[in-house]
């Protein structure tokens, strides 16, 4: 007699085969050298077709104040961001996504059109002359190089946490500003361009509202270093020859 075959607890049905391990491919959805999409929020921000309300979560059709549209961009960055984002390859394209769209939103819609939705971490728009204090790092009215004495009419302390920040912009070549640049203990004073300082603000201001919020605190020190960097090595449009049709007898 044939040996019995082995009861299953699932009865005298077979066994289903099992499923075959899915690799990080089947996963997650890669974004395309096109731009296509992948899946959830990351692929909806990641399509060249969506649109700044889209790439925030907002409906289009509604009326937002300056408040909400900070709080969407909040939430997109730390929802994004390169230390929590479950997309680590496209990290840095999903915040530079919601980077532009917040600025399309918030009021700089001009200089970004014609700037073709430039990222100006990536691609600064001019020279570095604004000014932008990383308020976690100053010292304060206790700092004993204080930048607010070596140039008041720029730097002033606040009143709410008494951290120095920048009052009067479009002064990096003032030689009392660099002097302050250049003896800050901390090294928290940072020249930077109108849009990027227009960013910086704002995560700035987001960081310091109650409770603190140490994801923030990490894209801004993020941005900072990039700014920077690109800032060091960003040079001025060459102009072109002028010419003349004026007649010139040499002879």
């Amino acid at each position: 007699m044939s040996a019995a075959a082995p009861s299953s607890p699932f009865g005298s049905r077979a066994l289903p085969p099992p499923s075959p391990r899915r690799g990080p491919a089947l996963r997650r959805a890669r974004v395309s050298a096109l731009g296509g999409g992948g899946e959830g929020e990351a692929g909806r921000i990641l399509d060249p077709r969506a649109t700044p309300f889209q790439i925030l979560g907002l409906d289009a059709t509604a009326c937002y104040s300056a408040a909400q549209l900070k709080a969407a961009f909040r939430a997109r960055v730390k929802e994004f961001h390169p230390d929590v984002c479950k997309d680590p390859e496209n990290a840095d394209l999903i915040i530079r996504r919601v980077i532009e769209a917040y600025q399309v939103l918030s009021g700089n819609q001009e200089m970004m059109v014609e700037r073709n939705n430039v990222d100006p971490f990536d691609e600064p728009e001019c020279e570095a002359h604004d000014i932008f204090v990383n308020e976690l790092l100053c010292i304060g009215t206790g700092c004993p190089y204080s930048c607010v004495k070596r140039a008041p009419h720029v730097f002033s302390f606040s009143d709410d946490i008494g951290t120095a920040r920048a009052i009067s912009q479009g002064n990096g070549e003032d030689d009392l500003v660099q002097l302050a640049v250049g003896q800050c203990p901390r090294k928290c004073i940072y020249y930077v361009t109108p849009c990027q300082r227009t960013i910086l603000e704002d995560v700035l201001a987001s960081v310091l509202m109650a409770p603190y919020d140490l994801a923030e605190a990490a894209v801004l020190d993020s941005l900072l270093t990039k700014a920077k960097f690109e800032n060091n090595r960003y040079t001025k449009p060459k102009r072109g020859a002028k010419s003349s049709s004026d007649y010139v007898d040499w002879m």
